[in-house]
């Protein structure tokens, strides 16, 4: 019994069998170019994951390097000053009931001050010493930073959401099916980075305050000769990096919530500060991207567990390559 075909007028090519026959020729190749194009959106969307993520390990890296070039010691409390940022927004929007943006500035203004009064009262005292105990003393300070913040009833123990205008709002390039879609949590990480990179450029280029940060780091004794305050810019430098730990901290918070943990993060941005140069502040935002792409891609495309290990694997491969780091100056100790 033969099958009874029925003619379709608003398509052409079905009731063409020519047509029909070269349009079945050609839909491998259709499926093909459709499958690539998704593969290419799903790349493109982890890596621009990666970029997000690996800002908010660049911001972190840059307390360390500030930190380093400043007093020639290295602060693991850098995730804790993160975290103690992040609580501060979240009791000036929730408790205090500020608007976001004066929230932010109140967060970072706060912890402006807190890094200076900790250089002032704890980190000051130690300086001379050896560098293992100043090491030890700031691994301290996170203890006691993340300590302190449990011991808060209803708030340290608790996971806490920070009400952002930006929460959960998409945007979609392309069509529906193979559009990339980017989310607005992620891009303003992306762009608040990007305008603190220039306000940090413009402020040790342009600014005497910058200028004078950079010869103490230089060299603090001629520094110091050439009437610069060498202690009262150390303090500075502290409540910089606590304030960029800060802008850090209320940026991860949307994605990550606000608990005492999420100071841990700082682990994966002292691989960042390694892989970009010790005394490098662009070194640490590209080692930060570094990693973070890098951790993205390795947590989707290779087995379970590399994406927790990506960070250090990178850390290994550059000291064996390159130990100064991509923007490191190489040093030569003269005997």
């Amino acid at each position: 019994m033969t099958p009874i075909v029925r003619a379709d007028k608003d398509n052409p090519i079905r009731n063409n069998p020519v047509k029909q026959k070269q349009s079945n020729r050609y839909k491998p190749f259709t499926l093909m170019l459709t499958s690539t194009t998704g593969i290419a959106v799903q790349f493109v969307q982890l890596v621009l994951s990666g970029i997000a993520q690996g800002c908010i390990y660049g911001l972190i890296a840059l307390g360390f390097v500030l930190i380093y070039k400043a007093t020639e010691t290295v602060s693991f409390a850098q995730g804790e000053l993160m975290m103690l940022g992040a609580f501060c927004g979240l009791a000036c929007m929730t408790l205090l009931g500020f608007p976001f943006w004066l929230a932010v500035l109140s967060a970072i203004g706060a912890m402006a001050v807190f890094g200076v009064m900790l250089e002032r009262l704890v980190i000051r005292p130690i300086l001379g010493q050896p560098a293992f105990s100043i090491v030890m003393l700031t691994i301290g300070i996170g203890y006691v930073a993340r300590g302190m913040i449990t011991m808060i009833p209803n708030i340290g123990t608790e996971t806490h959401t920070l009400p952002v205008p930006y929460k959960d709002m998409m945007f979609r390039l392309g069509s529906e099916t193979d559009g990339l879609l980017l989310n607005a949590e992620q891009l303003a990480i992306i762009l608040t980075t990007a305008v603190l990179c220039l306000l940090l450029f413009a402020l040790f280029r342009y600014s005497k305050l910058g200028i004078a940060m950079q010869a103490s780091s230089q060299n603090q004794l001629a520094a110091y000769y050439m009437g610069i305050p060498v202690k009262k810019l150390n303090g500075l430098v502290w409540g910089l990096a606590a304030a960029v730990a800060a802008v850090a901290g209320i940026l991860l918070a949307p994605i990550t919530f606000v608990h005492a943990n999420m100071g841990f993060i700082g682990m994966k941005a002292f691989p960042a500060a390694v892989v970009g140069g010790f005394g490098s502040l662009p070194g640490a935002i590209v080692g930060g991207l570094i990693i973070g792409v890098v951790e993205s891609l390795s947590g989707f495309y290779l087995p379970d567990g590399f994406k927790d290990t990506a960070a250090y694997i990178v850390v290994l491969l550059m000291l064996m390559v390159k130990p100064n780091g991509l923007f490191g100056e190489k040093l030569r100790k003269k005997v």
